[in-house]
């Protein structure tokens, strides 16, 4: 792999463009923190660190075409109880930095298998992932079971097929700019809606997303692999699954009632008033949801 002085990025003024603005969204960090560059076979990974020392760690992983940065609404309720750490995907977009190619669900497991152990993480690390990154953390789980404390899943996109508009909505993104803004606005409609803070949340969601797609090298992703039953049953952590009312990527009650069926065990809720963002809409509620399962 050819690693240009401003890789991942196409150039060097993207990389400034990019980079200055994702320092401008790191102002709105609520809590005290320290950002680490660590390690791994794969690249250097920018990691979040945040909250109380001596405690469990709960690490968060973010959906796809974001960063650490879209746990700016929970991460002050969460680092009280905490030690947090908020991960820059090392494939997508952040200030993490890959010199691998990363093909399979398994690369990406073994990657955060090596972030866990170049941060000193014990055998107790709670996990909490969103969309993308709750099938991430599905999957970490399922191959690192001893390493996995609890498990929360939000909007784990895999668990039953994906809705056909989400889908038609997404390929039209591609098409021209109004179209992907529409997209945004749609994804995240439940917020955009509340109050003028919150429209200006999801204005600067979709100003990140438009400037990744545009400063970024393009690469292939690795797609979130469709969820078998033995996936299920065979989670050994304690899990709770949230997903929101107004979920536009699956139906909520058909992933509600797979996996009640499959594995009743696994605690599921949904949340009034959100979508895909339930983190940001239900922002308070979901804060609270995640402490009470952790604490149990």
């Amino acid at each position: 792999m050819k690693i240009e002085p401003f890789h991942p990025f196409r150039s060097d003024q993207a990389k400034q463009q990019y980079l200055a603005f994702y320092d401008h969204r790191a102002e709105g960090w609520t809590v005290a923190s320290e950002t680490r560059m660590v390690a791994t076979s794969f690249g250097q990974t920018l990691v979040r660190i945040s909250g109380v020392n001596n405690t469990s760690p709960l690490v968060l992983l973010p959906a796809s075409v974001f960063n650490s940065l879209m746990w700016i609404p929970n991460i002050e309720a969460l680092s009280q109880k905490y030690r947090t750490y908020a991960i820059d995907n090392i494939y997508d977009c952040g200030r993490s930095i890959y010199t691998r190619t990363l093909s399979s669900p398994k690369d990406l497991t073994n990657w955060l298998d090596e972030l866990f152990t170049a941060l000193d993480l014990d055998d107790h690390i709670n996990l909490l992932g969103l969309s993308y990154g709750s099938w991430l953390a599905h999957q970490y789980a399922l191959r690192f079971p001893k390493r996995v404390r609890k498990l929360v899943l939000l909007a784990h996109p895999t668990i039953v097929s994906m809705n056909p508009a989400f889908i038609f909505r997404l390929l039209l993104s591609f098409v021209s700019p109004v179209f992907f803004k529409n997209f945004v606005y749609w994804l995240f409609q439940d917020t955009a809606k509340k109050d003028e803070q919150s429209q200006n949340l999801v204005e600067g969601v979709y100003e990140d997303m438009r400037l990744a797609g545009k400063c970024f090298k393009p690469k292939a992703i690795v797609n979130p692999t469709a969820t078998k039953e033995s996936e299920i049953y065979n989670l050994r952590a304690p899990t709770l699954f949230l997903v929101g009312e107004n979920e536009k990527t699956f139906s909520p009650q058909k992933a509600i009632q797979r996996l009640n069926k499959i594995a009743p065990q696994i605690k599921t809720e949904v949340i009034s008033k959100a979508g895909h963002d339930l983190n940001f809409a239900q922002a308070s509620l979901i804060n609270y949801k995640v402490l009470e399962f952790l604490s149990d």
